[in-house]
C-alpha cells in the first residue's frame, strides 16, 4: 500500500473502469441497480484525516462535518463513502448539503452546472489505513486490499473533498 494518492489507476486491473469514470458513480449505481439506496452511517463535526487537511488545505487543528454513507443494491454493499466539508462551506454554499439524511450526495453535486469537479486520486488501501477499516466493518469477509478513488468538487471557492471505496461486489456489476 503506498500512503500517497495516486494520479493514475493504471494498477488497479478490474477496478480501473470504475476508479476512472468521471460521470455520477450515483447514477450508475442506480443504473444497475435495481434497490439501490443509501444509509447515512455517519454525519458529525470532527477533525478530518492528516492526508485530508493538506488536501482542503485545513490546518490539522480545523474542524470539518464529515459524513459516510454506506450506497447498497438492496442489502449488499457496494461503496463506503466519505465526505469532509470544511465549516467554512457549511455555511456558505454547502448549507443544504447538512439535512441530505439518506440521499446520495452525488445527486446533489452532478445536478448543479457551477459545481466544478477536480481531478481524481486513487490509493490501494490496506488495514492501515482508517477508510479501510471503516469500509471493511460493512463485510463479512474483507478483503486485504481495498481501492479507493477521491475527488475534490468546489462551488463558489468552496471545496468539498469525496472520498470512494470501493467493495468487491461492485466489480461484478457491468
Amino acid at each position: 500500500m503506498t500512503t500517497d494518492w495516486l494520479t493514475s489507476a493504471w494498477q488497479a486491473g478490474a477496478w480501473r473502469h470504475w476508479l476512472t469514470d468521471r460521470g455520477s458513480l450515483t447514477r450508475r449505481l442506480q443504473q444497475s441497480c435495481p434497490a439501490f439506496r443509501v444509509i447515512r452511517l455517519k454525519q458529525a463535526i470532527g477533525r478530518p484525516n492528516r492526508d485530508e487537511c493538506g488536501t482542503l488545505d485545513l490546518l490539522p487543528s480545523r474542524l470539518a462535518m464529515i459524513r459516510e454513507v454506506l450506497l447498497l443494491d438492496a442489502d449488499t454493499p457496494l461503496i463506503f463513502a466519505h465526505s469532509i466539508i470544511p465549516l467554512t462551506g457549511l455555511i456558505g454554499p454547502w448549507a443544504g448539503l447538512a439535512g441530505l439524511g439518506n440521499r446520495p450526495l452525488g445527486a446533489a453535486l452532478f445536478t448543479n452546472p457551477r459545481i466544478q469537479r477536480l481531478a481524481l486520486e486513487y490509493q490501494h488501501l490496506d488495514r492501515r489505513h482508517s477508510l479501510y477499516r471503516d469500509a471493511a466493518r460493512h463485510l463479512n469477509t474483507p478483503p486485504r486490499t481495498l481501492w479507493a478513488r477521491r475527488s475534490m468538487f468546489a462551488l463558489q471557492n468552496h471545496p468539498i473533498l469525496v472520498t470512494e471505496v470501493f467493495l468487491p461486489e461492485t466489480l461484478k456489476l457491468s
